[in-house]
């Protein structure tokens, strides 16, 4: 979630705050995986949160099941 300037829950929150009812799946792909790091995550906004490395045909299946938040 580390990013130079701003971090991903920032990028989540204003990506949420910005669209105004529209609701994209957001999903974490980080290399933090700590609980601390996941309720982060979702009270940023992320609808997922997954641990790096992550198996593509596990990753298709986590999007295939999201549901957008309202």
């Amino acid at each position: 979630m580390g990013l130079p300037g701003i971090d991903g829950y920032e990028v989540a929150r204003r990506v949420r705050a910005q669209l105004d009812g529209r609701s994209p799946v957001l999903i974490a792909l980080s290399g933090y995986g700590s609980p601390e790091h996941r309720e982060r995550a979702h009270e940023a906004g992320f609808d997922e949160h997954v641990v790096k490395p992550i198996k593509l045909a596990n990753l298709r299946r986590i999007v295939a099941g999201v549901q957008p938040k309202a």
